[in-house]
């Protein structure tokens, strides 16, 4: 047990020296859920760490952790979307969360989806940093152009 439980420090602290300067969490509460579901689950790959950072976002859904993710099975709990605790904040949350770990959209409430739908509540801004864990190829600072070059007049 010993061994696993070094390997899963050393696991952390690998991802901490990798995206800690990068990473922005809500809270510090945020913070230390993020890397403990990291570590219950022994993965940090693109998928465990969007997921675990958007739902460690809100306090409820840290709470409801379990409520939302199959820890046994590793798979998403499509039916916490209409369970009592979720508020508009938390269900654009999860509805955000589960798309990143599978692509998953409810039948019949794909427009809730949106960009248009999600990004419309005080979370947006993290949003952006569970994405940019999500696809860290594709998310990267884009290099400084001069205005002229770009500029279309004639």
């Amino acid at each position: 047990m010993e061994k696993r439980h070094n390997r899963g420090v050393f696991l952390l602290l690998k991802i901490k020296e990798k995206f800690m300067s990068e990473i922005r969490f809500s809270s510090k509460a945020h913070e230390q859920f993020y890397y403990q579901m990291l570590e219950k689950c022994g993965k940090s790959d693109s998928y465990y760490r969007s997921f675990f950072y958007c739902v460690g976002i809100s306090e409820d859904t840290r709470n409801h952790v379990d409520r939302m993710f199959d820890f046994k099975e590793r798979l998403i709990k499509p039916e916490a979307l209409h369970e009592g605790w979720q508020t508009g904040g938390t269900e654009r949350l999860t509805r955000l969360a589960f798309n990143l770990w599978n692509g998953y959209v409810e039948e019949k409430e794909e427009n809730m989806s949106t960009p248009y739908e999600l990004f419309d509540c005080g979370y947006a801004p993290y949003f952006y940093e569970a994405i940019r864990m999500k696809y860290p190829e594709y998310c990267r600072e884009l290099p400084q152009t001069n205005r002229k070059e770009n500029s279309h007049e004639r």
